[in-house]
């Protein structure tokens, strides 16, 4: 009890400093995107390459494509995080460039810190050297920052994510619903649930439960919209394959479909314990990925029918949520037509 209480409290913990990061600081959220962005071009493609095609259909040239995607984690995260922020783009291709062998989150962190100064370099430098000489002193500058930062990071935010690992391990179902309630929250609001199981490194149960939850959530979403008539067909189907994409209908609807995401995402985390579903793929945590990536880590039928039982848990949490405020809005309603007729 004690160590699952303090898995779950360092998770709140994480996503008060995460939420204050991408909120309140210069251009925190492009940052985060791009890290999303860089645990799907690294991760995913390793998850399903290497472990699918590769290891378990033997197709030795797409097990090479996961490898090597698959390595190059700090690379792409610095260039798409810098990218994101608006920077040079030959300047965030020399920030990546420079972090050969070091991993998603120093290189996170050296291209948030070039995105931040890349800019102001740009401009107190010569037109017509500020090329050369701005690579120059960014790509040891970069190297330094990741360098630097590595050793923290590992101490600390892997650290949680392997407490949280251990707790999900050790109180599977309990976790299985807080955490993939939590995760399908994240997956669902302007913050990401990629960029945040990305940061913690979850590995095992816990991220197979980020991932199963973030797949049935989609099917929560998807019904409430339907029974709640929040847009057309095609706002619909949008919300299930990319939450974000329908932020401003979320936006005006937070409760009905914060509640329901955390009843369907925990739903689908139990059944993820369940089954033990196993992903070693940090950064999978959204539909699609959810969807992909546990194959490259479990028996294929085992997997199949997490994701059958998760999508009904997931349809059970939208019912269960569009219910609740059905019945609020047929009251208020009811309430206005009684003051009318008074």
């Amino acid at each position: 009890m004690f160590l699952m209480t303090k898995g779950i409290g360092l998770l709140v913990l994480t996503l008060i400093v995460f939420s204050g990061f991408s909120l309140k600081a210069p251009k925190g959220d492009k940052a985060m995107s791009g890290l999303a962005g860089a645990a799907v071009a690294t991760f995913l493609v390793e998850a399903v390459h290497k472990y699918i095609s590769g290891d378990f259909f033997h197709l030795a040239f797409l097990g090479e494509v996961g490898s090597s995607s698959g390595s190059m984690g700090g690379p792409i995260a610095s260039i798409l995080v810098s990218l994101s922020m608006g920077i040079n783009p030959i300047y965030a291709v020399v920030t990546g460039a420079a972090l050969m062998n070091l991993g998603i989150l120093p290189g996170f962190i050296a291209g948030y810190v070039i995105g931040i100064i890349g800019p102001k370099l740009e401009n107190k430098l010569p037109k017509g050297i500020d090329t050369i000489f701005g690579a120059l002193l960014i790509a040891p500058l970069s190297r330094f920052v990741a360098v630097l930062v590595a050793p923290v990071i590992n101490n600390t935010l892997f650290t949680i994510g392997d407490m949280i690992s251990i707790a999900a391990d050790q109180s599977p179902y309990v976790m299985g619903f807080i955490l993939g309630g939590i995760i399908k929250i994240m997956c669902t609001s302007p913050l990401s649930s990629m960029a945040l199981t990305a940061m913690l490194g979850l590995e095992g149960l816990a991220m197979g439960i980020a991932s199963i939850a973030s797949f049935s959530g989609a099917f929560t979403n998807g019904l409430l919209f339907k029974r709640l008539k929040l847009g057309d067909k095609g706002n619909v189907l949008a919300v299930m394959l990319e939450p974000l994409t329908q932020a401003d209908i979320i936006t005006k609807n937070p409760l009905p479909v914060y509640i329901s995401d955390f009843i369907g995402g925990g739903l689908g985390g139990i059944v993820a314990a369940y089954f033990g579903i196993i992903n070693n793929a940090p950064g999978t945590a959204a539909p699609i990925p959810g969807l992909l990536a546990p194959f490259g880590f479990n028996p294929p039928l085992k997997v199949i029918m997490a994701l059958i039982l998760g999508s009904l848990g997931g349809l059970l949490g939208g019912y269960i949520g569009s219910t609740i405020f059905i019945l609020i809005r047929n009251i208020k309603d009811a309430r206005k037509k009684k003051i009318i007729t008074e």
